[in-house]
């Protein structure tokens, strides 16, 4: 009960409340929608090469239409998210219908991944303007809790219902995040003092960099190892850690984004980063003990569920305080919405490479990019954590006062 007080004196849920609903709809909608896209373009009759042509559109639909987004969606930040929800809305029921080959295909593959990329950096930046820096992890972490759980909710009821199915209800799904957003959102003022950058201005920036380079190298690393994992485990094992990580994942993003605002995004982030490097390590070792890959399961959950709430919510909201941040969140964004494309990358060569070479080679890289966020700038202002600290300490002090007065 005390914990929920907290929670309710700290966030501002009137004003925070729009951007939560929208945030944890789109991401829900992001995920599953590549889970089944992926599905039916691996079902489809298609030589190899055709489906990684399918695959490399999707992707460049979500990068190009990422940048695209975050260049001119700030002028007019809440009407231009109102178009893009009904465009989603539209082109989700097209995922029964993908032709089996040829143009139409590759044309509906680019479509999806500009649908999913033109919104999410203002998405994003429309969550961080309407929270404080002070409580923007603990929200973003509720988010990505929430987040975690419907994806899995989602998961487990499509693989009981037929595909036309499941895709309507992503549909109603997105249509019912719509919705709330319209009306939610009514009260929402635009964001008129805020300067512009370039993106050349943005990579002249060393404390951008600083956080950029760790989160790229994860990325990489985490999405180049799954098809290896996947080979390593087992199908079935893989599965069910994959699932399991889902609900580690739910749980430590509000954990993290607790920490995340008490003790600061760094440390929770060095902290993830450690984590990694140790499962990684251990598996180079002992990759075939069935304890190693229960232990990689739950420290692999744990370090996303901080990850989500820290690197994905937070860090890129705060670097752009006093800025448009669309231009942000698309580079912080970008590593992760484009790093599936790793795995399928790597998935053809799997069975030719070496498991001890891959998990040393993750962990050794893992650790040194704990290195650059060593030299990081807290991103959580210290007046904040000064704050917070007076505060509890005189909280304290009343009690004692209370108890021995």
């Amino acid at each position: 009960m005390a914990l929920i007080n907290i929670i309710k004196e700290r966030i501002g849920w009137k004003r925070a409340m729009p951007s939560i609903l929208l945030v944890l709809n789109t991401f829900v909608w992001y995920i599953v929608i590549y889970l089944i896209f992926s599905n039916i373009v691996n079902e489809l009759e298609l030589f190899e090469a055709e489906k990684m042509i399918l695959f490399t559109l999707y992707f460049i639909g979500i990068a190009v239409s990422a940048i695209l987004g975050s260049q001119f969606f700030q002028k007019a930040r809440v009407k231009l998210l109102y178009v893009w929800l009904l465009m989603d809305i539209a082109v989700t029921p097209l995922l029964v219908i993908v032709p089996g080959n040829g143009l139409l295909t590759n044309i509906f593959a680019l479509l999806l991944g500009f649908s999913i990329g033109i919104g999410l950096p203002s998405c994003l930046s429309y969550f961080a303007d309407s929270t404080k820096i002070e409580n923007r992890g603990l929200v973003g972490g509720i988010t990505w809790s929430i987040t975690g759980f419907m994806v899995l909710l989602f998961i487990i009821i499509a693989n009981i219902i037929k595909i036309w199915e499941i895709v309507t209800a992503l549909t109603v799904w997105r249509v019912f995040g719509g919705i709330c957003f319209a009306f939610l959102s009514r009260q929402h003022k635009e964001s008129g003092d805020q300067k512009p950058q370039s993106y050349l201005e943005l990579i002249h920036k060393r404390d951008v960099w600083l956080y950029l380079f760790p989160w790229i190298m994860f990325s990489l690393i985490n999405f180049a190892e799954l098809p290896i994992l996947e080979r390593v485990f087992g199908t079935e094992v893989f599965v069910f850690v994959t699932f399991a990580e889902y609900i580690f994942a739910g749980i430590f993003a509000f954990v993290g984004g607790i920490s995340a605002d008490l003790a600061g995004r760094k440390r929770i982030a060095i902290i993830g980063f450690i984590m990694l490097g140790i499962e990684y390590a251990a598996l180079s070792i002992f990759y075939d003990s069935p304890v190693v890959s229960y232990l990689f399961m739950v420290l692999d959950g744990i370090t996303w569920g901080l990850f989500f709430s820290v690197f994905f919510m937070t860090v890129w909201g705060d670097l752009g305080e006093g800025y448009e941040k669309e231009k942000y969140y698309a580079l912080g964004g970008l590593p992760f919405l484009l790093s599936n494309y790793i795995s399928i990358l790597v998935n053809p060569y799997v069975s030719v490479i070496s498991p001890t070479a891959a998990f040393s080679f993750a962990s050794f890289f893992l650790f040194l990019a704990v290195i650059p966020l060593m030299y990081a700038p807290e991103t959580l202002p210290e007046k904040h954590v000064r704050e917070r600290e007076l505060k509890e300490y005189i909280e304290k002090a009343k009690k004692i006062r209370e108890k021995y007065g």
